[in-house]
Parts: structure tokens; C-alpha cells; sequence
């Protein structure tokens, strides 16, 4: 049992997002804050060793009690905390912190005790370094990786805040000098006399927060340039020849890079072997390969929350959270000009596209346009494929929309953003990624809309499935080819599989009777099928015909073929028979995982309707699992009948 953990700061027991998070992360593991007197076998939490912390340094003396050091974890999130953005991970340390050489950390003795030869273990840290370089995540990810770095050949010398505690407490005797700094810029040009220097400011300093140790007089040298723009620190390093620093996160990051850095402080990534160390550690003795430090430090020390499932999480998951949360600000923080969007869909756009910039909803731009569909803009936004409980026509809230700057999925006629995505390479992990998401949708019985139906008796039989479609759905205005209609559809069918069982499900819209597309005639199908449960008939058939449909795309997950008599995004790359016209440009042969990658994971923008904080598709996968997680507002289920009601009549509600 551990001992009880006591709190005497307002950083800890305060009413800020920030203090909240830090309660909710140490209950959760095992460390719950309270009031009240320590007693000699409690722990006092301490903010590490900011100024705050000599309160309960005092109290912790006085009360014969041991210090319990909190930080934030190594990701920690968009911005620095003064931003005032709750952590997404803690470093929870009974025996000092990590940052601290002058005491063993916990930290420390994992790095120097810890076996960290378990194979399991050790592929999640080598896929987990490879996925962060990758989506360029850094403790601070609020940065642009479309921002330019300086052109490479560079020696990196990495600046820090002054009086950091990494500083303040960063030798083994005292604080460090301030005069290292200078030191190690002096010590960079004459170890590399005819190398141009950039001096990478800290983000605080660039937001003006804190001040660094470097002004505009260091670079006073033609040789000497200061980078403080919001570039990736992964495209930093991969231009630099040599890095520099004293104890900055940046240091470890270079060494995952494939750097050996020069290191002037004592940070936790020095004495390992990886490093060039200025001063040699006492107590480190121990050789370690980069995958090691990344397993003790990434994998094994820090506590990772998932906002969204207000839950400790392990590191592949608090990335993917990640993930969409830097992509949203990455796509979104410069804001946009919504046009001609209707009045019901405005509170979804801004939760999805305006956290951070709101958007402003108008008849003309004034900045970047965002439309909706496959009109003319700057960006086109549309539902997702994995849409939500509900159908849009019934102004159901989507968990999922598609953000398209090139064109937009269902028109053909010119290329798309997921067209790109389908044809380029795997990111690491991406198929085994998509791998599991396919298995875990399937399992589910997902679907678009996952509405709820019946299951009834089929006739025996090769059976084909033809999905019902909206008739004026812009998919069939500029993806159809000859055939454009159910009707049309379903005799195409019959005519070149005169013995198998046809079953024809009406689209859900059209049975709503809220989109035209009713077939007056379907005597060319064995069986009728509407309000059948989607994601069950896929399980129940041999093979799926549509003009455009997307559950052609959810047959193809559930490896049934496909047969496409118009052009939809997933047919033209090998993995349907296609009787349409499909683009010429569509030459890449992906496999089922990538496509479902691109169409899943990259393509879309998922907003968990709990939390309303942009999530994984794994999160929103689980959300549709549960009908409670994202009902229908009231006022939209009232909205929706009357729109069914008026809209032949007015179109009042846009």
C-alpha cells in the first residue's frame, strides 16, 4: 500500500485545468493529493524544484516526512504550461527528479537496474521513436512542420530558459553557470571553424514568456544565426551536422535523431554512452542503446492520461491522442471564413475546425474559405466515413468530417487529398495500425450511420448485395457513369447474374423519405431489404454491386469483392472490379490496410463527443459502440422532423 501523498500548494490543490489534471493523473496512479498534517511515513508533493516546492520542502523537514517530485512528462503538449494547458502526462518520482543529478532519480536507478531487454518492449520504443519523428511530436508540439528549418550543414547549439530548475539544479554540487552557455557557443565554433552556427531559441523565449541565455549579440558573426521561428525540432536536426547543449529535452531528441550530442549539463540522457559528455556522471556507468533510453524514459517512467477516456494510458495511445490534437491545431490555428454553411451544422464545424481560431461564417472570404462538399473554396469539409448514430438527413451530429484541400473524395473529376494519401508510403506502424482498426470495426458490425435494424430470413443462395443510393447525391452527379439510377442499378445486376440471389437495401435517407431515390419497381431483386441492420447483412453475403456507394468501401474491409459500375474513391486501385469509369491517375496498388489507413486514420478529423477535444478513430470507433456517447441534441431531433416536413417548401434552415 503506499503511503498518503499531501499537498500544500495551489499548483496541486488549485481550481486551474492545469491543477485539476495533475490530481486526476496522480489519483489515478495511486498518488491521490490531500489536505491535512504528513505524518513521518507520508510523502508531501512537491512541483519539482520550482519556488513553490520549498513550502513543502520545509514542511517535509519539519514533519519527518519524504518528498514526492512531480513534473511534466517528456510530451507534455501543444504549448508550455504558462500557455495554461493541462498536461498530458506526469513524472511521478519517489526519490528526486529526473532533471537533478545531485540525488539519485527514479528515473536513474530504472535506467541503471532495469533489465530493458524484454523484445516486446523494445519494438513498441523503436515503433513509438519512428512514429514521433514522423508526425514530427515534441514536448511542445505546437509548431508548424511546414515552417522552414535553416538550410542544412549547421551546427545546432541549443538555448535555454534562464533559471530552469534543469539549471538551477542541474550539477552535481549547485546550480550551473550561467556562463556555459557562452562557453559551449565558443567551444561549437572552434570545434567546427568553418561551419555556419544556428542557436535554436526555447519556445517560451520565442513566445516572449522567459528569457534565454542567447541575444542578438551572439550572433553577431556572419556565421551565427538564431532560429526561433516554429519549425519541427525533427527537421532541425536532421539538417544540423552537430548538436549542442547544456541539459534541453532537445539533447535527448537528438540522440533518437541519430545524434551524438556534445552535453555541457548533466542531463537524464547523459553517462549512458550516447552522449559527449563535458562532465562525466559518477553514479552512471551503465551502456545503453538510444531504443533502452527511450523504453526507461518514454515507456516505463512517465504516467500517461488520455484526456478522452480519463484514463492512464500507455504511450502508443497518448500519441495517437496526440496526434489529433496537433494535426486540429497544425490544420485549423490561422482560422478560416465558413461559407454558406447551414445554421445546424455551425456548432459542429466550430467544435471540429475553430478551437483555436473560431471560424467565421459568411457569404464571402476574407481568409482561407472553407465550403461544404464540391463546390469552389479554399478547403472542403464533408462527413466521414465513419459518420455517427444517425443520419445526417436527420441533422444527426457527425463524430467524423473530411478537411480536403485539393478536392474532395466523391468527385473524380479532379484529384483529392485522400487520392494522395492512398498513393503515398505507409507511415511506421501504419498498417498494423489499420490492421487492428479494420478487425475492431468488424467486430463491432460498424457502418457509416449504425442504425439500428432488423436481421431477417434470406433466401439461400449466391447471394449479391446492392446498396440503395441517393439518386441526386453528389457521389452519383460526378462519379456515376452510364448508370445513374437504383432502378437502372439493380437491372444491370440481374442482366449479368441472372442466377444469383439480388438483395436490394434502400438507402436510409430514401426510406426517411428524406432524399429521392425510391425504386417503384424492384422486381429485379429477390428481396427487398429495408431497415435491415447494415453491419450484419455485410456478414451474411458473397459479394456487393453499387454505382458509388460507400459500403462498398465497408465490404471491401470485410473482404467481400466488390463490383462498381461508377467511379468512388476506393475503386481504380486494384481492389474492386470495376465496370466505371475510374481516373487514369489512380496507378498506386495498395493493399486493403492502406487503403483503410488513408480512409480511416489520415483522411478524417474525429471529434469525441464526450469531451469535445479532437480524438483517434479508435476513440470515435468507441464512442459509436455506445448509444449513450453521442445522442441527438433535442432541438436538432425536433429541427429534423421539421425539415422533413418543409423541405420540398423552404430551405429556411440555412
Amino acid at each position: 500500500m503506499r503511503p498518503r501523498v499531501h499537498a500544500v500548494s495551489g499548483g496541486f490543490l488549485g481550481p486551474s485545468a492545469q491543477a485539476r489534471r495533475i490530481r486526476r493523473i496522480m489519483a489515478l496512479a495511486g498518488y491521490p493529493p490531500r489536505l491535512g498534517l504528513p505524518g513521518p511515513d507520508d510523502l508531501i508533493a512537491a512541483w519539482g524544484h520550482a519556488p513553490r516546492a520549498a513550502r513543502a520542502e520545509a514542511l517535509a523537514k519539519r514533519r519527518g516526512a519524504r518528498i514526492l517530485r512531480v513534473e511534466d512528462a517528456f510530451l507534455r503538449s501543444l504549448f508550455p504550461g504558462r500557455a495554461g494547458e493541462p498536461t498530458l502526462g506526469l513524472l511521478i518520482d519517489e526519490q528526486g527528479i529526473y532533471y537533478d543529478p545531485s540525488q539519485p532519480s527514479d528515473l536513474e536507478t530504472l535506467l541503471a537496474t532495469h533489465p530493458l531487454d524484454d523484445h516486446a518492449l523494445l519494438e513498441t520504443a523503436r515503433l513509438c521513436m519512428a512514429r514521433l519523428r514522423a508526425l514530427h511530436l515534441s514536448k511542445y508540439s505546437g509548431f508548424d512542420p511546414a515552417t522552414p528549418a535553416p538550410p542544412p550543414g549547421y551546427v545546432l547549439v541549443v538555448d535555454q530558459v534562464r533559471g530552469d530548475a534543469s539549471l538551477t539544479h542541474g550539477g552535481l554540487h549547485g546550480p550551473l553557470s550561467p556562463h556555459i552557455f557562452h562557453d559551449m557557443l565558443v567551444q561549437a565554433q572552434l570545434d567546427h571553424p568553418t561551419a555556419r552556427i544556428v542557436i535554436r531559441t526555447h519556445p517560451e523565449t520565442a513566445q516572449g514568456l522567459r528569457a534565454g541565455h542567447f541575444t542578438k549579440a551572439d550572433a553577431a558573426s556572419d556565421r551565427i544565426s538564431f532560429c526561433d521561428a516554429p519549425c519541427s525540432p525533427w527537421d532541425l536536426l536532421e539538417g544540423a551536422i552537430a548538436v549542442y547543449t547544456v541539459s534541453s529535452q532537445l539533447g535527448f531528441e537528438a540522440i533518437l535523431a541519430g545524434h551524438r550530442p556534445q552535453v555541457w549539463g548533466l542531463p537524464f540522457y547523459a553517462g549512458w554512452g550516447l552522449t559527449e559528455d563535458r562532465a562525466p556522471h559518477p553514479r552512471r556507468r551503465r551502456s545503453l542503446t538510444r531504443t533502452q533510453l527511450f523504453a526507461g524514459a518514454m515507456l516505463l517512467y512517465p504516467k500517461w492520461y488520455d484526456p478522452c477516456r480519463d484514463r492512464l494510458c500507455a504511450l502508443p495511445e497518448l500519441i495517437d491522442q496526440l496526434e489529433a490534437l496537433t494535426r486540429a491545431w497544425r490544420e485549423d490555428h490561422s482560422g478560416y471564413d465558413a461559407l454558406d454553411m447551414r445554421l445546424w451544422k455551425r456548432p459542429h464545424l466550430q467544435a471540429f475546425f475553430g478551437r483555436w481560431q473560431p471560424l467565421r461564417f459568411r457569404k464571402r472570404a476574407e481568409r482561407r474559405s472553407m465550403v461544404w462538399g464540391a463546390r469552389d473554396g479554399d478547403v472542403r469539409i464533408e462527413d466521414g466515413i465513419l459518420r455517427s448514430r444517425g443520419l445526417g438527413a436527420a441533422l444527426t451530429p457527425p463524430l467524423s468530417l473530411v478537411r480536403d484541400d485539393l478536392g474532395i473524395y466523391y468527385d473524380p473529376t479532379r484529384p483529392s487529398r485522400l487520392e494522395t494519401l492512398i498513393a503515398s508510403p505507409l507511415p511506421p506502424g501504419g498498417a498494423e495500425r489499420a490492421e487492428r482498426l479494420i478487425a475492431r470495426l468488424c467486430a463491432s458490425g460498424a457502418t457509416k450511420y449504425n442504425l439500428a435494424g432488423s436481421r431477417p430470413d434470406l433466401p439461400e443462395g449466391h447471394r449479391i448485395l446492392v446498396p440503395g443510393q441517393v439518386e441526386d447525391d453528389a457521389s452519383i452527379r460526378l462519379g456515376a457513369g452510364a448508370l445513374r439510377t437504383n432502378a437502372q442499378l439493380l437491372a444491370q445486376v440481374r442482366a449479368q447474374n441472372p442466377d444469383a440471389v439480388i438483395l436490394y437495401k434502400p438507402h436510409p435517407d430514401v426510406e426517411a423519405g428524406l432524399r429521392p431515390g425510391a425504386v417503384s419497381d424492384a422486381s429485379a431483386a429477390d428481396r427487398v431489404l429495408p431497415q435491415t441492420d447494415t453491419g450484419w447483412l455485410l456478414t451474411q453475403v458473397h459479394e456487393v454491386w453499387t454505382i458509388t456507394s460507400t459500403l462498398g468501401f465497408e465490404a471491401l474491409l470485410r473482404g467481400l469483392p466488390v463490383t462498381c459500375l461508377g467511379a468512388p474513391f476506393y475503386a481504380g486501385w486494384g481492389l474492386t472490379r470495376d465496370l466505371g469509369p475510374v481516373p487514369e491517375r489512380r496507378q498506386a496498388k495498395p493493399d486493403l490496410n492502406a487503403l483503410a489507413h488513408a480512409v480511416l486514420i489520415v483522411y478524417p478529423r474525429y471529434l469525441d463527443p464526450v469531451t469535445r477535444l479532437p480524438c483517434s478513430p479508435e476513440l470515435a470507433l468507441d464512442r459509436l459502440a455506445d448509444p449513450k456517447s453521442s445522442p441527438q441534441p433535442p432541438a436538432l431531433r425536433l429541427l429534423a422532423k421539421l425539415q422533413g416536413m418543409l423541405a420540398s417548401r423552404t430551405t429556411f434552415w440555412r
